[in-house]
């Protein structure tokens, strides 16, 4: 699928000529700074040297000082405490890490996560039950809860009293809760809104430790579950959540807690670790507790002081992640077939999916790949327990999928999400009235340039400014993420030395590119055997576009281009 490319503007060239000047870098360098807000050298230090002590006083957090004396009263009294988390990744680390610090302090403590299947996201009934029996007076609840009014009047008919520590927008009524953390509350002074849920839960225990004289120093191995959550939730790389994912990256690469040893070492994943690392490596092998069995498994892995136990638990985990793939992969191919049998979706603008026996846990999986063949809103939708059509949405980048959905709610039992992902649930006998109507919707809304996929390209250079020196100077730009991605470059009229398919089945290919007055740079094109032909086409002079790295083969380390997309020159 041809793909469209969407140059970035060049920042003001008086700051960028300052800048090179200043720092010592190239144009392009300087560039990549001012489009990332660096106008000054004092701005570039600060992004280039983050330190700790830039973090935010945790009490700007409207409700910081509730949560701690509410926390300080429990412990005093030798109250039991729940400490309760989605079972996401975030969710996951953000319990596991809580519970790790309060359980130095506080013996009398319990973990909960709620079951995907049975209870759904958020805060539920269960769990809330489940702390009732137990004698708990309080529930630390993390990464979710910002929406539980009901769930919160009903924990405090039972005398239980909840902290919530969320991320996520909230809706017209903030909970009655003993307190509520969270940066997008109307109100809340918090300088920085773009938190993770285990980072809302990381500033509560720097505000214990401030209160209760411990030193900022105890809390800083912590750190390496904040970047996993950080890296997995896809939050924003900038600000806060960029000093926290810098100094969370040092903890894993130098002193990572024993669960993530275990992971790094079942995973065969090579030091140093870097933010992509957590994304496609770490991050799905503690979500495929949560999909395949029980997100418990994960805060069982990412707490245990045991080698042996850690171990056991991570083959455990392991064997849901295979088991995920394995059925990721099923899936896909099913609904692939299911699309190309169908001749209605040779046109359509949506893809919406029904099949009685897919695996809820990788259907949303399912959906994102679909979107890679076939760019429109995709829905996929599996039999849950109770007979009813559920399942999860996704949309490309810039259309949204929410409001697709919302316009359909008269068909739906439920639904929830954004504005590029969403859960839904209905009769089944009203699928099909739902994909005509979605259907209809977003065929009358979407624009054709949604349905093209794009890269952006932050700067035009010639393939000769390629180098070692280039990439020090963009690996310092790390840790990577949302706003501030990878740089991406294009140069044009390359002439290609050598191509040739490599991998399973020959799915990648192994390029040469030749350079004026330098020796030529070699290229890895994942997943792209089948442009191969326009190498023949074009005569090998192409126009690229890439991000630059390291590449390691036998003990040796040189420069190469991973290719993002190729046009004829």
């Amino acid at each position: 699928m041809e793909k469209r490319w969407l140059l970035k503007g060049r920042g003001d060239e008086r700051v960028v000529s300052s800048l090179a000047t200043e720092m010592k870098v190239p144009s392009a360098v300087a560039n990549l700074m001012v489009q990332r807000g660096i106008t000054s050298k004092s701005q570039a230090e600060e992004f280039f040297n983050p330190t700790l002590s830039s973090l935010h006083d945790p009490f700007l957090m409207k409700d910081m000082t509730r949560a701690v004396d509410r926390i300080t009263t429990a412990i005093s009294r030798n109250e039991k405490i729940l400490v309760y988390g989605d079972y996401d990744v975030d969710g996951t680390t953000s319990v596991a890490m809580l519970y790790a610090f309060l359980r130095e302090r506080h013996p009398n403590l319990l973990y909960y996560i709620p079951d995907r299947y049975h209870e759904g996201y958020g805060l539920s009934l269960k769990g809330i039950d489940f702390a009732g029996a137990e004698n708990c007076r309080l529930i630390i609840a993390l990464d979710c809860g910002i929406k539980s009014v009901d769930k919160v009047k009903y924990a405090r008919s039972k005398g239980i009293d909840i902290i919530i520590c969320d991320h996520h927008l909230p809706g017209d009524e903030i909970p009655a809760a003993t307190a509520v953390l969270d940066p997008k509350q109307p109100g809340c002074s918090y300088p920085y809104k773009e938190l993770s849920g285990c980072g809302v839960g990381f500033k509560l225990m720097q505000a214990i430790c401030k209160v209760q004289n411990i030193p900022f120093e105890r809390i800083i191995p912590y750190l390496d579950l904040v970047a996993v959550s950080i890296g997995s939730d896809i939050v924003p790389m900038n600000g806060e959540n960029r000093v926290l994912a810098y100094f969370g990256l040092k903890q894993l690469n130098e002193s990572p807690r024993l669960g993530f040893q275990k992971i790094i070492e079942k995973a065969k994943i090579r030091m140093p670790l870097a933010i992509e690392d957590i994304v496609f490596r770490i991050g799905p092998r503690i979500n495929a507790a949560g999909r395949m069995e029980s997100g418990s498994k994960a805060v069982e892995l990412l707490v245990s002081r045991d080698p042996m136990d850690a171990l056991t638990i991570c083959d455990a985990i392991d064997r849901s992640n295979d088991d995920r793939r394995k059925k990721d992969s099923e899936i896909t191919s099913e609904a692939r077939r299911m699309v190309s049998e169908d001749n209605r979706m040779g046109n359509a603008r949506t893809t919406v999916l029904f099949q009685q026996g897919w695996h809820k846990g990788v259907i949303g999986i399912v959906a994102s790949r679909l979107i890679e063949t076939y760019y429109r809103p995709t829905v996929i939708l599996t039999e849950s327990k109770d007979g009813f059509a559920t399942g999860s949405a996704r949309s490309v980048p810039g259309y949204d999928l929410y409001q697709a959905i919302e316009s359909c709610s008269d068909l739906l039992e439920s639904f929830g999400g954004h504005m590029f992902a969403a859960g839904l649930t209905l009769k089944q006998e009203n699928l099909q009235q739902f994909r005509e109507r979605f259907e209809k919707f977003v065929s009358e809304t979407i624009k054709e340039e949604h349905l093209v996929p794009s890269i952006n390209i932050d700067e035009e250079i010639p393939v000769e400014d390629v180098g070692p020196e280039l990439f020090k100077n963009i690996d310092r730009f790390q840790p990577f993420g949302p706003e501030n991605m990878a740089p991406v470059f294009v140069s044009r009229q390359v002439k290609t030395l050598s191509c040739q398919p490599v991998g399973n089945n020959g799915m990648h290919l192994k390029l040469s590119f030749a350079r004026q007055n330098a020796d030529p740079i070699g290229a890895i094109a994942f997943g792209q055997a089948d442009m191969i032909e326009l190498f023949r086409e074009s005569g090998g002079i192409v126009d690229i576009a890439y991000s630059v790295e390291l590449n390691e083969f036998r003990g040796k380390t040189s420069v190469q281009l991973n290719i993002k997309d190729i046009k004829a020159g």
